[in-house]
């Protein structure tokens, strides 16, 4: 795994863009296409917004030959802010394909085993976080749902949602991992996770072909 420690959180973020978007370039340029899977929260937003820019801060992405995926969701209505999907429209306002996660169907299950049926063979590029219990994805500490068999599963209620999410199989078998980590509060659960504690559920996460980008307010001392 690289490691790659940035002065502050926007740093960090400009850092992550340009070797996601060098990525997806590359993949582009050898086969005509290319797939992403992006998780949510609130660390990516400036991440997002450079890729949908990057004609200007870093290598140029072909957007219209790139389908873009959610590595995870909260099933709540269209429209709730709490949904991830908004934060993918700068990429669909650059022309990407984009794939949400179904969590308004009424038969969500059904809709889930769809949608895994439309995901690439293998994803170029996967990005992740960390958060400060050390879950990765949806992957909640406890939660079955990372040892699903499937290719995209649904956990138990985890911070007041139910949610869908890409599997550990998926992710790993992706051509590269970025995962990007800023905030003091996710320090100690990082420094576990390099320290090897297999306890968390990020360690589930494939390290080989794996770059992790850090703010130093993150980096383990």
């Amino acid at each position: 795994m690289e490691i790659r420690v940035a002065p502050d959180a926007d740093a960090a973020a400009d850092v992550a863009a340009a070797a996601i978007a060098r990525r997806l370039a590359t993949a582009v340029r050898a086969r005509g296409t290319a797939s992403v899977a992006f998780s949510g929260g609130s660390t990516p937003v400036r991440m997002l917004a450079v890729l949908a820019d990057a004609a200007t801060h870093g290598p140029v992405v072909p957007w219209p030959a790139v389908h873009v995926f959610q590595v995870d969701e909260r099933v709540a209505p269209d429209g709730d802010p709490a949904r991830n999907v908004a934060l993918l429209e700068p990429l669909r306002a650059a022309g990407a394909r984009v794939h949400p996660m179904p969590v308004t169907a009424s038969d969500l299950r059904r809709a889930v085993r769809r949608h895994a049926a439309s995901l690439p063979l293998r994803f170029d590029v996967v990005h992740l976080g960390v958060g400060d219990d050390g879950h990765t994805a949806s992957w909640p500490p406890g939660d079955p749902v990372i040892e699903s068999p499937d290719p995209v599963a649904i956990s138990a209620p985890y911070a007041g949602y139910v949610r869908t999410t890409l599997t550990p199989p998926v992710v790993n078998r992706a051509r590269s991992r970025v995962l990007l980590v800023a905030g003091a509060a996710k320090r100690e659960p990082l420094a576990r996770w390099l320290a090897g504690d297999r306890s968390l559920p990020v360690s589930a996460v494939r390290r080989t072909s794996t770059l992790l980008v850090v703010d130093t307010a993150a980096a383990p001392g």
